[in-house]
């Protein structure tokens, strides 16, 4: 096994060389091979144990787990966590609970501890069984995929063997395992899919497994495939947002012309609707996707939100959006002069600083602005938009609404609620491409200016 293991990390490129890697380790003879048979090939591997407080046994296993890292020089890493009381304070399955807990300590062990990847011990019988579960939910192409070789930095690396196998290498070496309880307990799912479901399925056909996998293998071909069309026909049908703005909300919001969407076949549409939700991070199910569907092929104004209700799905006669949902949080902060002043959270920067060359000319709608430094008064500062302001725009006669401006330059309400407002103690003076107040005109043609740069976080 170990050989067959070596040579599918090489030609898969999983992991990458220098890759420090967190294993999720339970004490299962999959885990414990896969920790071996990882550190065997020379990966910087650590160990990570999740307690998941349900059963008094739990505590000597954590122990035997740390006693098989130390073994092998292997870093441990272990967490506890109250599966039962999530279960009961969100209302979900115990099974989807100990998940949940899972993977957030996964994520958080994998950050701290500096490690580019999470490997998932995963065989080819796990595979199986979710496909069949997936089938039995009502899943489409992807679920048929069943669980993914790699998402994100998450990667399985025991997809090509079996538990059998995995089990087969842990007694070769003597290793201790454990099995849990739920794996046997029928009242579990997967534990039924297991034992009675699959039992059932190989009187009919021995080799179903291998069907099952090769079911599996081929949806994934094509839904890869699908996929890569329906983004393809989202990208053409895509409609510019905010202009040159557009990197404040697009991860938030994405528009589509209505036309283009209708015209593609019904597959391709409704698989592109699941792919604009999805980019947001969000997911649309099958009736959401039909209701959605319908709906833009109706053309009468409408909406469907997502799963979990934070993106939304929008459509009228001429364009379909697709948002994320968030609340506009009030914000105000000096500005750095001279230096940046950075917003992690929004995406966006500012620089200034202080410089005497007069030569320079400021545009209305500019993501670069030259303001004098007499025209200033008191400290700049930044906030977001009051629904009061107002400024007299570069090169007018009088005072204009901010909100009016916004409107006529197309941002939209995501970008407004993002878009920072440099102030002084008088009111607004620049609205980063949007509009620059007159008083950034020179009134003498000489002496210091404060320049200003807003943009995407980056170099």
């Amino acid at each position: 096994m170990f050989e067959r293991f070596r040579r599918h990390l090489a030609d898969s490129s999983l992991i990458p060389d220098g890759t420090r890697v967190l294993v999720g380790y339970s004490g299962g003879a999959d885990s414990t091979a896969l920790v071996h048979l990882l550190h065997r090939c020379g990966f910087d591997v650590v160990a990570g144990h999740l307690h998941h407080g349900q059963r008094p046994e739990a505590d000597e296993e954590m122990s035997r787990c740390q006693e098989f890292a130390d073994s092998l020089d292997v870093p441990f890493a272990g967490g506890r966590a109250d599966v039962p009381r999530m279960s009961s304070d969100m209302g979900i399955g115990l099974e989807e609970a100990g998940r949940r807990a899972r993977y957030g300590f996964f994520r958080e062990a994998a950050y701290r501890l500096n490690c580019g990847l999470v490997a998932t011990a995963h065989t080819s019988t796990d595979q199986v069984e979710t496909v069949l579960l997936n089938v039995i939910r009502g899943s489409g192409l992807s679920g048929l995929a069943g669980i993914p070789e790699k998402r994100d930095n998450i990667v399985r690396p025991m997809l090509p063997f079996s538990r059998e196998e995995t089990r087969a290498y842990c007694a070769e070496h003597g290793f201790w395992t454990h099995d849990d309880p739920s794996n046997s307990d029928i009242q579990f799912s997967r534990a039924r899919v297991r034992h009675r479901l699959i039992s059932e399925m190989r009187h009919i056909n021995s080799n179903v497994d291998n069907s099952i996998l090769r079911l599996s293998e081929i949806a994934g071909e094509e839904d890869r495939f699908l996929n890569g069309m329906a983004a393809a026909a989202l990208e053409q049908s895509e409609s510019p947002l905010n202009g040159d703005l557009k990197f404040l909300t697009d991860h938030l919001e994405i528009r589509f012309d209505r036309t283009t969407i209708v015209h593609l076949p019904a597959v391709l549409a409704r698989r592109g609707l699941r792919l604009a939700c999805e980019a947001l991070g969000a997911s649309l199910d099958y009736d959401q996707t039909q209701i959605a569907y319908q709906g833009v092929l109706s053309a009468v104004p409408g909406s469907v939100s997502a799963e979990g209700g934070e993106v939304v799905i929008e459509w009228s006669s001429r364009q379909i959006d697709a948002r994320r949902l968030e609340p506009a949080r009030p914000f105000r902060y000096t500005l750095v002069v001279p230096g940046e002043t950075i917003s992690d959270e929004l995406g966006w920067q500012f620089t200034a600083f202080e410089d005497d060359d007069g030569s320079s000319t400021s545009t209305r709608a500019c993501l670069d602005a030259s303001i004098p430094i007499e025209n200033i008064r008191g400290t700049l500062y930044f906030r977001n938009l009051n629904p009061g302001d107002s400024m007299q725009p570069f090169g007018f006669s009088g005072r204009r609404k901010l909100v009016d401006v916004m409107s006529d330059a197309k941002l939209t309400q995501a970008a407004r609620n993002r878009l920072p407002i440099v102030c002084d103690l008088v009111g607004p003076i620049w609205a980063p491409g949007v509009c620059l107040d007159e008083r950034a005109r020179r009134i003498t043609g000489t002496g210091r200016v404060i320049r200003m740069r807003f943009g995407p976080i980056g170099p």
